[in-house]
């Protein structure tokens, strides 16, 4: 009797561990996630758009105006435009060459049209933010490296002209910067 007992039991607890093994083994809820991983490898005597220009929000005049963002990150209106929320930034750029080195830094035009909703905006009058600041045209304005290592960062301010009563909405555009190693 007693071995029936054992043998009854062994058979039970193998079938209570099969059952209790079929319920661990399926969680209740499984979720998988993907990430992204990214780098941008540069090669010398090359530079790369950190943050682009973005002028901000803005609530438009009655009458034309502009909205100037100065390379410092400093941002003013005229004409009754109202500068509202945060988000406005100074285009900045990263780049490498050799210590004392001279770049020309240019601008494919003077001046661009950003789109949207309402009658298109220009932006024009960029200013780079050395010392002292100079305003970047289409001829080649001339500096050198000072960092020992060549490594520079530079930021671009420019002025945004508003049509009075401006539509709300998304305005875009896209305008080019060359660097020119020497």
């Amino acid at each position: 009797m007693c071995g029936a007992k054992f043998r009854y039991l062994g058979k039970l607890s193998g079938a209570l561990a099969l059952a209790m093994a079929a319920f661990a083994s399926n969680p209740a809820i499984a979720e998988t996630e993907t990430a992204n991983a990214e780098i941008t490898v540069v090669r010398p005597l090359s530079f790369v758009i950190d943050d682009n220009l973005d002028f901000g929000s803005l609530i438009p005049g009655t009458t034309a105006g502009t909205v100037t963002m100065a390379p410092t990150g400093a941002r003013t209106a005229t004409n009754g435009i109202v500068l509202v929320g945060g988000g406005h930034t100074p285009a900045t750029f990263s780049g490498q060459g050799t210590f004392n080195q001279r770049v020309d830094i240019s601008l494919g035009a003077n001046s661009i049209l950003i789109t949207g909703p309402g009658a298109p905006m220009r932006v024009r009058t960029f200013v780079v933010g050395s010392t002292p600041t100079a305003i970047l045209t289409t001829t080649p304005t001339r500096f050198r490296i000072a960092a020992a290592n060549g490594i520079f960062t530079f930021p671009l301010g420019a002025t945004l002209e508003v049509g009075a009563n401006q539509a709300p909405g998304k305005y875009t555009g896209n305008w080019s910067i060359t660097l020119n190693y020497f």
